[in-house]
């Protein structure tokens, strides 16, 4: 709880969130096995190896895209590279994790309220208040393909970690 000298922000609690999922996020990135990072489970699916690239870099490209205007996804490519190594993709992890911190330590209400435009082609698709964009595509969008992740994990029949209470696999609580 805030005391009378400390003020909340509008981004505190999306701050609050953002450290405990990076840490989830963590958990469940040092389960991809390295040996198996060219593996995918369907044709039209990425391989582990670009999935785990998406979802370790996915705070630090938006935490920079939400630092702009606007962003137009007409002049975007969205395949994400295959990796070489886990190691590179934990390194990613690391550096994206601190650009998002850094970005939402840094960003004051009126910047947070502030208008940020989604464009294709120079054609508005979306304007909406920033932190709505923090709080749908950096956070909601990477927990969806950290998801994905955890299938993946358990196709490959690696044990899943905990993420929002027990899994299969392991039990906070035991």
């Amino acid at each position: 709880m805030a005391t009378m000298s400390e003020v909340v922000t509008i981004v505190a609690p999306i701050l609050g969130e953002f450290k405990e999922e990076a840490a989830t996020t963590k958990r469940v990135l040092d389960r991809v096995p390295k040996d198996k990072l060219t593996w995918k489970p369907h044709q039209k699916s990425m391989t582990l190896g670009q999935l785990a690239w998406h979802v370790a870099t996915t705070p630090g490209s938006l935490a920079r895209l939400v630092q702009q205007e606007s962003f137009d996804v007409g002049q975007a490519s969205f395949m994400p590279p295959q990796p070489q190594s886990l190691e590179e993709i934990l390194a990613a992890y690391e550096q994206s994790v601190r650009e998002a911190e850094q970005c939402l330590q840094g960003m004051s209400d009126d910047r947070a309220m502030g208008p940020w435009r989604l464009l294709r082609n120079g054609r508005e698709l979306f304007t909406k208040p920033r932190i709505s964009v923090v709080r749908t595509i950096m956070l909601n969008h990477w927990y969806h393909h950290r998801g994905q992740l955890s299938v993946y994990l358990r196709l490959l029949d690696v044990p899943v970690p905990v993420i929002y209470g027990r899994s299969a696999d392991e039990d906070p609580t035991a």
